[in-house]
């Protein structure tokens, strides 16, 4: 099938975005490229609320500067969407005019409602998270909503963004007074809508500025994950950040890990409207985004063809993803499934392992991606397999979430668990350690017995004897390389259900 491409142009107050996605084999869309441009469009916004004429031709020669890089690709399709600044321009028709006469595109300016919509979007059909609350700062605009059960219940979209809160500060780093000041306003803004109080939901944070402030904060902490989608964090680290921001040198600002120079002078008015809303809403936690308003409009342009807007399998349609870019044996992932399901329920009915329902979801996952490090290189494969899901996106899953998939997934043996769990060790219990490596052993053990990818071990069943748990496998063909691979790595499950395992391969 010829590869379908598609193009965003986001003009937004301070900064312009060109976006173009290629569309995957199960109907999502993949970013291949993004190209930023800081037209800072707010600064020619006129007292008289109309764009000046410097303003336009900067908007037209960066829409020409994209349409440079448009001109490689084939497209199935073009949107150009324009937020805030434009929708506040009391000339926003001649805008149009002489943006379509001298570019050719057909600009669309986004309603406040369209805007928080889109975030809304956006955040619902890339995460998990059922319940919460959006928030996208822009240069001239803030868009707020809540939904419940995936289903959006309110939106709102105040006229302030970071570079008009900016105002609020004499010079880019602000006095305590000032810094009072703005907290002040802004309280008294969200305390407008009685809808966000005291809601104890997630906080989800679209857009750039809410990039920085995860990036600083990767920074500060020296993360050892990759990736900045579903990135967690609480109320003492967001003003960890501010205090660490508010107490450098102005020279040092543009210095800082992570924060873009285009958005030192209004990171700080960003960050505090996260935390006033954060306070407001006494949320449990604040999540980053990546996915914001140009991935919204594009899943409603999907929603014509697919006749639903939110994505029903957020995770599970990621995993199918990962299947695809990895050309995964989807024959051998359902039978290695099935040994895994098989020996799970065994163990949990038997209590030979302390199991519950949920570590068969953690499992079943695991086994969709069981060792796909061999399509980098056999010999290491485990070694792969880890890197590759503890530091790939995959939406639907949270940072920590994500890492126990990569654990379970590239289980070898006991060394190497431990060598990839070092890092981030004090992430989890004791118990939860042990758990993650006894699902691993499991997975491992069932991906033994479709060793030669030939599914000649077609079922499995169990018998306790005194001395050992006899495990029989029917066979329907010679199954002599999986016996040896079996044989060598049923040690590690023995070792988790303290006991000695016999293997009898029987022929049908």
């Amino acid at each position: 099938m010829e590869k379908q491409y598609f193009a965003i142009i986001d003009i937004g107050s301070n900064t312009m975005r060109l976006v173009i996605y290629l569309r995957e084999k199960g109907g999502r869309l993949k970013e291949i490229e993004n190209v930023k441009a800081v037209a800072r469009l707010r600064t020619f916004l006129e007292e008289d609320h109309t764009v000046s004429q410097a303003g336009i031709d900067r908007l037209i020669t960066t829409l020409q500067s994209f349409q440079d890089v448009l001109a490689s690709y084939t497209l199935q399709d073009i949107v150009c969407v324009a937020t805030a600044t434009i929708r506040q321009a009391a000339n926003q028709e001649d805008i149009e005019k002489q943006v379509s006469k001298q570019t050719g595109l057909a600009m669309r300016i986004l309603s406040e409602k369209e805007e928080a919509y889109y975030g809304y979007l956006a955040v619902v059909n890339s995460t998990s998270i059922t319940t919460g609350i959006t928030v996208d700062i822009g240069g001239g605009s803030t868009e707020v909503t809540y939904f419940e059960d995936r289903e959006i219940k309110e939106s709102h979209s105040f006229p302030f963004g970071a570079l008009t809160l900016k105002d609020f500060f004499k010079h880019t780093l602000p006095t305590t007074n000032e810094l009072n000041k703005l907290r002040h306003y802004l309280t008294k803004q969200f305390d407008t809508l009685p809808w966000l109080r005291n809601r104890e939901v997630p906080l989800i944070a679209i857009g750039g500025s809410a990039r920085n402030l995860a990036q600083i904060d990767q920074n500060l902490k020296k993360y050892p994950l990759a990736g900045l989608h579903q990135y967690q964090m609480y109320d003492t680290d967001i003003m960890q950040v501010s205090n660490y921001l508010t107490s450098l040198k102005p020279e040092n600002l543009t210095k800082v890990e992570g924060l873009s120079k285009d958005r030192a002078d209004i990171i700080i008015p960003a960050i505090e409207v996260f935390h006033s809303l954060y306070q407001t809403i006494q949320a449990d936690s604040f999540i980053l985004s990546r996915k914001g308003l140009r991935d919204g409009v594009f899943y409603e342009q999907l929603s014509k063809e697919m006749g639903y807007a939110i994505f029903p399998n957020v995770l599970e349609d990621s995993i199918q993803e990962l299947i695809n870019d990895y050309d995964l044996d989807l024959k051998q992932v359902t039978h290695v499934q099935f040994f895994a399901k098989t020996l799970f329920n065994y163990c949990r009915e038997n209590g030979l392992l302390h199991l519950k329902k949920q570590d068969w979801l953690l499992l079943k996952r695991a086994s969709c991606l069981c060792h796909l490090g061999e399509y980098i290189d056999a010999e290491s494969s485990a070694q792969h397999s880890f890197y590759l899901l503890a530091n790939r996106t995959i939406d639907g899953l949270m940072h920590k979430d994500r890492l126990k998939l990569a654990l379970v997934a590239s289980y070898k043996n006991k060394t190497v668990f431990k060598q990839f769990i070092q890092p981030y060790k004090s992430w989890f219990l004791k118990e939860e350690r042990k758990k993650l490596q006894h699902l691993g052993a499991m997975l491992k053990f069932s991906y033994c017995l479709d060793a030669t990818k030939r599914q000649v071990v077609q079922d499995i069943s169990f018998k306790q004897k005194k001395q050992a748990l006899v495990i029989t496998l029917l066979c329907d063909g010679d199954a002599r390389p999986e016996e040896y691979q079996s044989e060598k790595q049923k040690k590690h499950l023995e070792k988790a259900i303290h006991q000695n395992i016999q293997l009898k391969f029987k022929m049908k």
